[in-house]
């Protein structure tokens, strides 16, 4: 259930339906790369825009040592990180917190298509309290 007084939730709105759509009409099975171009495809559709994959370096003790890519940053404040994995575990979800606190974002929606049914959690500003919604 989206809850209107979430930070963002026209565009959490948009996106989880967007997802739903997705989902709907190609089921589960496909390599996470599909249901990117499908949810970039209904995203647009929805008004949305978007950035895809955009790399940002990872840090230790000021040193860069890595770079990682989220998969969509959307109208600059949502980020979403997509999976196709049979059920969704602790791993995706700190992955998920962990690409929000290295951009720097307030809200982040990790969305899995591999289950029977779409999957999605909503992450709030991981810096205050790691919770899901």
């Amino acid at each position: 259930m989206i809850k209107k007084e979430y930070l963002f939730s026209d565009i959490t709105e948009k996106i989880i339906g967007s997802s739903m759509s997705v989902h709907n009409i190609l089921g589960n099975g496909f390599q996470e790369v599909v249901y990117q171009r499908a949810l970039a495809i209904e995203m647009t559709e929805q008004g949305l825009s978007f950035s895809r994959e955009l790399e940002i370096p990872i840090f230790y003790k000021e040193e860069e040592i890595g770079t990682r890519r989220v998969d969509f940053f959307v109208e600059d404040k949502v980020m979403v990180e997509i999976k196709a994995v049979i059920k969704l575990d602790n791993l995706h979800l700190a992955q998920a917190i962990n690409y929000l606190e290295a951009y720097k974002m307030k809200v982040g929606l990790l969305i899995n298509f591999g289950a029977n049914s779409l999957e999605f959690r909503r992450i709030n500003d991981p810096d205050k309290s790691k919770k899901l919604n």
